[in-house]
């Protein structure tokens, strides 16, 4: 018999393969996330997160433009709050004077053609480490949601571009929405953590951040399992979605992003908006484990993780990879 049909024709070389290849990854699809601190000359290394810091604002300004000269022009930022500052309500997230807001004024300064993308939750701020407001055992939506709303009302007064709701309150998205339009700020978008997965996966951020859940008091619930979805769940993603569709998200999340590519595809099927997908930190720990090993190479297992992310369905990705990318294919 004859072969007509030979596939690998269309993979002999590089200039063909360059030409058929179906999916495409820029510096414009990537977000950096980085972690700040207060205070000075500060570049903290997070043991487990390796290669990954919290910045004091005057050494993240340099750090930012040196990612700008590879072409990354999307950040996203998360603070690391003394014990100090955090109480049963988050009340430092409004303080407009914190070292957080403030860092966004300074960047906007120095680069103001970036976008800055913030986290909007309690659990930095708050002294039981959850997203939201904790009352006798339980995390209370509707106050929570009026924390957040002054949140993020004081994040766009000091720069930020796109609000990224992480806590997973129900109402949130309505919420931080109309208080935003309330105050002028209808050109700030959300993004908005959609279908956010009660994940195995997040160990290395909460040591970057000390934002796990506090074992002070049996009061406290020990996981974030009541907001965060269900793991084993799929469908309930679209109702979630639904709710952030008509609410007002300009941007639909997934987290995770590798275990949970059939969520990105599903929601990128099913929804006009665009899908962003955070590949979180236990996902690079395993990658940077394995290559530390010698069990994987990085600089073609790396791009073929964000490959995947991207051929999934998502439009923006936000990795801690993202500098190592740019740095790789510039």
């Amino acid at each position: 018999m004859t072969m007509t049909r030979r596939p690998r024709r269309n993979r002999k070389n590089e200039a063909v393969r360059a030409m058929m290849r179906e999916t495409r990854l820029t510096a414009d699809n990537l977000v950096y996330p980085m972690f700040i601190v207060d205070g000075e000359n500060q570049k903290q290394e997070i043991s487990s997160l390796q290669g990954n810091y919290r910045w004091s604002v005057d050494l993240l300004v340099k750090e930012v433009e040196e990612c700008m000269k590879l072409g990354l022009r999307n950040f996203m930022f998360f603070p690391k709050v003394e014990e100090e500052l955090k109480d049963e309500i988050g009340s430092y997230s409004y303080d407009p004077d914190n070292f957080y807001l403030s860092a966004f004024r300074t960047l906007k300064k120095h680069f103001p053609e970036i976008n800055i993308i913030t986290d909007v939750a309690l659990d930095p701020y708050s002294s039981d480490g959850h997203d939201g407001i904790v009352k006798d055992g339980k995390i209370v939506n509707d106050e929570t949601n009026i924390v957040l709303a002054k949140m993020a009302i004081e994040q766009a007064r000091a720069g930020a571009d796109i609000i990224g709701p992480s806590d997973m309150m129900d109402g949130r998205v309505e919420a931080i929405r109309n208080a935003l339009d309330e105050e002028g700020f209808e050109d700030v978008s959300i993004m908005s953590y959609t279908a956010k997965y009660a994940s195995a996966f997040y160990g290395p951020f909460r040591d970057a951040l000390d934002s796990a859940p506090k074992e002070s008091s049996k009061d406290i619930p020990k996981d974030k399992k009541t907001y965060q979805m269900d793991p084993a769940n799929k469908r309930e993603a679209l109702l979630e979605a639904d709710l952030d569709y008509m609410e007002g998200a300009d941007f639909m999340m997934v987290k995770p992003a590798t275990f949970y590519l059939d969520i990105i595809h599903m929601l990128k099927s099913n929804y006009d908006l665009p899908i962003a997908a955070y590949n979180v930190s236990g996902e690079i720990a395993m990658l940077k484990a394995a290559c530390e090993k010698g069990w994987l190479d990085y600089n073609t297992a790396m791009p073929e993780m964000l490959l995947s992310i991207k051929r999934a369905g998502a439009d923006v990705i936000i990795s801690y990879l993202a500098k190592d990318y740019c740095e790789l294919v510039k």
